[in-house]
């Protein structure tokens, strides 16, 4: 390496290292607006005495040290499935190829689609945390206004709504603007935390005793049992921590892991330890802690700032909702739907209408009915925990047979991990009948239409297995009745490279014409981020001027048919645009009894059928070069 490329490395890192700061850390970032107002006045309230109160903030100390800095920086970002994370990119790197093999003994087949299963609901329900989010965030950063006045009061939840409904309106125009100005906002955040909290340690230094990891002892001797629900508290401290690893791709390990320890964590907990140390002097404090460590002065432009950091909080949420949808449809799990890029520098920054208003909806719907970040804590945390553990056990997993960690090792610290999940997990689940049912809810329903949509495009293959042939015996058996060919290609998109496609077969049953160049195109997603453009298309020349091309894209990528076929010269296929035509298959699925999935089932596949994204959208084909065939198809 040349001297002139280690400052501009150091340069690129610093700003990547920013840029990390206001995506990754905004959720968590914003946890101290309700965190330690919560242990002592929200659904598990404990009594505010000088024990409990070092008690808790030694508990939200050590989780943060122990859950976000040991297991995600230091382990669970290793397990990078070539360079991106997330927890199906997680399910992809501990189950390779299980969606594509089914060989095996039944035992080993049987684990690794547990594991799947496993990593299809973790995924669903972080969308119910990508809603509650922008709920609780916004509006606890709007209560704010109430310790500044009474006036507001009324006010409160109409202006959170507003925030809210500004906020996802504006998605379709991209974020690559105020993306910019993440980063240093969130800088500003964390710097302000730090200094509110050092400001009010330095009054009361004796709450620094609170890293003495014993006084989180000491609390479990003297509550017992009956403290043990306030780890559903502590938790809100944590929220946000999977966005460690799924951000892991646009960023880096390096980067997150130095914002993290750099600026993040010791504004963090400069913050929690300066409320504890405001509590010590003033009891009376804890109807807002967060706000009160701020002098009267600087209330209204607290306000404003948590507001906006709430807002980054969950525009980080919201696009990883996003980004998870593009995963899902990419891995065959959901139906396709619109997705539209808003960046032409960044391939990461894209547009789900339909998941965007969805997830809308339910925000305002969080809103008006919770009506307090109080009320909207016992919702929150369920969702996320879960997912923790789940994200522990793949990882386990992952460490055993990819990573050939030793059993004496993996065992005991994957252990470890999984008794401080489950703790936080059981805690949370204490509130599920106090909102806490809600993300489990929204979970429950995208995993059901997750595995419905998969098993029905595995029974809709089976169905067209029964009717279709093969390329060889096609070739054999019907192009020789065909002896005048039509000038042009026609290029038939296909399910399964085994078979013909359905186009084909319709269109020479009922047209009964067949162009000189016929190609058979396919399209497969691999269980990895992204595919190199060597190893994009697969191409094989038939008989009977017959081509059987397969393209491949990784889960993170965007498919492109027709520019992904400008690669097939090299091989020998010439495609003139003005002489190609694209035939796809419409279907029309109709839900019956014989045995598959249940009737309500196959009604819903077929529901998400009608409704997913044209084939021709997807794939960006162009409309004046396709043609479609209606086919009809019993479940």
């Amino acid at each position: 390496m040349s001297r002139n490329q280690e400052p501009q490395q150091s340069v690129y890192f610093y700003i990547s290292s920013l840029t990390a700061l206001g995506v990754v850390f905004g959720d968590i970032g914003t946890s101290p607006l309700y965190t330690v107002r919560e242990c002592f006045q929200g659904l598990h309230a404990i009594n505010l005495n000088e024990q409990n109160i070092l008690g808790v903030l030694s508990l939200i100390v050590w989780s943060l040290i122990l859950v976000v800095s040991f297991k995600y920086l230091s382990v669970i970002l290793r397990a990078d499935n070539r360079g991106e994370g997330g927890v199906l990119a997680l399910m992809a790197l501990a189950t390779p190829g299980t969606s594509r093999n089914s060989s095996g003994k039944n035992g080993a087949r049987r684990g690794q689609q547990m594991m799947i299963a496993m990593g299809l609901f973790g995924a669903a329900l972080l969308y119910g945390d990508g809603i509650i989010t922008p709920a609780i965030s916004i509006l606890s950063a709007v209560e704010g206004l109430k310790v500044a006045t009474w006036f507001f009061e009324p006010y409160i939840v109409p202006i959170t709504l507003f925030v809210i409904v500004l906020l996802f309106w504006v998605q379709k125009y991209g974020t690559s603007a105020i993306g910019i100005a993440f980063g240093p906002l969130i800088l500003v955040w964390f710097t302000v935390l730090g200094g509110l909290g050092l400001n009010s340690i330095i009054e009361t230094p004796e709450v620094l005793h609170a890293l003495n990891p014993w006084h989180a002892v000491i609390y479990f001797r003297e509550n017992g049992l009956h403290g043990f629900p306030i780890l559903s508290a502590v938790f809100l401290a944590l929220t946000g921590a999977e966005a460690l690893y799924a951000d892991m791709g646009h960023f880096g390990r390096k980067p997150i892991r130095f914002a993290w320890l750099t600026v993040a964590l010791p504004g963090l907990f400069l913050n929690y330890m300066g409320q504890g140390a405001l509590l010590l002097r003033d009891k009376e404090a804890i109807t807002n802690p967060f706000y009160l460590l701020a002098p009267e002065w600087a209330l209204y432009p607290m306000v404003i700032l948590a507001t906006l950091a709430a807002v980054v909080a969950s525009q980080a949420m919201i696009s990883g909702a996003f980004s998870l949808t593009r995963q899902a449809v990419q891995l065959g799990y959901l139906p396709r739907l619109v997705i539209r890029h808003t960046s032409s520098e960044e391939i990461g920054q894209i547009y789900v209408p339909t998941v965007n208003w969805i997830m809308l909806v339910a925000t305002i719907w969080l809103v008006t009915t919770f009506r307090s970040s109080t009320n909207l804590a016992a919702a929150y945390g369920i969702a996320v925990s879960l997912t923790m553990v789940i994200t522990t056990i793949l990882a386990f997993f992952v460490a055993k047979n990819f990573w050939k960690m030793p059993l004496y090792w993996a065992i005991p610290l994957f252990s470890f991990f999984l008794v401080m999940d489950l703790s936080f997990f059981i805690a949370n689940f204490l509130k599920v009948f106090n909102g806490g049912h809600v993300p489990l809810i929204i979970g429950a329903i995208l995993f059901i239409m997750m595995t419905t949509w998969k098993k029905g495009r595995e029974i809709l293959a089976a169905r067209l297995k029964q009717v279709l042939m093969t390329p060889e015996r096609f070739i054999k058996q019907i192009v020789p009745t065909f002896p005048h060919r039509l000038p042009g290609t026609a290029i038939f998109m296909a399910r399964s490279a085994n078979l013909i496609p359905a186009a084909l077969f319709h269109n020479v049953k009922h047209n009964q014409v067949l162009q000189e160049t016929v190609v058979l195109l396919s399209v497969r997603t691999e269980e990895i981020p992204h595919v190199p453009l060597p190893g994009r298309v697969e191409i094989e020349e038939l008989e009977g001027g017959f081509w059987s091309v397969m393209i491949h894209y990784g889960f993170m990528d965007t498919p492109n048919v027709p520019e992904a076929l400008k690669l097939c010269q090299a091989s020998g296929l010439h495609l003139d645009s003005r002489t190609t035509t694209y035939f796809l298959s419409r279907e029309t699925l109709i839900a019956t009894a014989i045995p598959g999935m249940s009737i309500w089932r196959e009604n819903l596949f077929g529901l998400m059928n009608r409704n997913a994204e044209r084939a021709a959208n997807f794939f960006k084909i162009p409309s004046n070069q396709l043609v479609e065939i209606g086919i009809q198809i019993d479940l």
